[in-house]
């Protein structure tokens, strides 16, 4: 069985295209949210193995997500989903508790790398 993926992001065209590389890939799409809210509430029903979190998103941002995230489950994994410019952003993410991050337009092999690395 594939490791499973809970993607957030509030466009819906970015989460369908890592939910296409992931797919491909051998992973299972867990569930999909596109705010921070909804992916907290989420994760606690679904515990994924891991979750693609966009940095900026209406109602809460990927950090607060982030931080929500860990006080349910010290252990989760989460990679950010960043755009270019938002070094910032990604460094407080991993202050936060973020494992690792992506860059928008996502690569394959980048994506693909991430994951490994956070299941490993």
């Amino acid at each position: 069985m594939g490791k499973r993926v809970l993607v957030v992001d509030d466009a819906a065209f970015m989460r369908m295209m890592i939910k296409d590389i992931l797919l491909k890939n051998g992973y299972e799409i867990a569930g999909e949210a596109e705010n921070g809210q909804k992916a907290v509430a989420m994760y606690q029903g679904l515990r994924p193995d891991v979750v693609t979190m966009d940095i900026t998103m209406p109602e809460m941002d990927g950090i607060a997500a982030v931080k929500a995230i860990k006080q349910i489950d010290p252990n989760a994994r989460i990679i950010m989903c960043s755009a270019m410019g938002q070094q910032l952003m990604v460094m407080e993410a991993i202050q936060a508790g973020a494992r690792d991050f992506i860059v928008k337009p996502f690569q394959q092999d980048r994506v693909l790398q991430a994951l490994e690395k956070v299941l490993a």
